[in-house]
Order: C-alpha cells, then sequence, then structure tokens
C-alpha cells in the first residue's frame, strides 16, 4: 500500500510541477500575444504517430458510417418500393 501511495504522490507532484510550469509560460505571455493553439494544460502532446493513427480511425470510421447510411437508404427504397 505504501508503494501505491507514494507512486500516486510522486504522480501528482510531476502534474503539479507540469502545471505551475505551464501557468507561468502563461503569465509570461503578452496580452496581445495571439491564443494558444492547444490552450488544454492537462492534454498529452499528440505524437506524430498518434495523430496518424487518429486520423486513420477517422476515415475508418467515416467509411463505416457511409456504409450504414447506404445501407438505411436501401432499405428505405426497399419499403417504399414494397
Amino acid at each position: 500500500m505504501a508503494d501505491a501511495t507514494t507512486a500516486a504522490r510522486a504522480r501528482i507532484d510531476r502534474a503539479l510541477a507540469e502545471l505551475e510550469r505551464k501557468i507561468l509560460e502563461l503569465k509570461a505571455r503578452p496580452a496581445s500575444a495571439p491564443a494558444i493553439a492547444d490552450d488544454d494544460l492537462f492534454a498529452p502532446r499528440a505524437t506524430d504517430q498518434r495523430v496518424a493513427e487518429l486520423e486513420a480511425a477517422g476515415r475508418e470510421a467515416s467509411e463505416a458510417l457511409g456504409r450504414a447510411a447506404q445501407a438505411v437508404r436501401e432499405v428505405l427504397a426497399e419499403s417504399e418500393a414494397g
């Protein structure tokens, strides 16, 4: 139990340190600076590989939805004809 508690505390300490670093970076920006594209302080940085995986998953989902929509259209057309 102590090991899990120690590990959890270490994760919290690292997260707080990262949050503090990001807050200091934001405070150092002038008010006239353009908006930050990634304003989610807690989101992990995506690697190029992860972005490619997400894009591929999005394409696959889009294709599956397209096939499902076509199947629904066919069923509707059959029910209207029959």
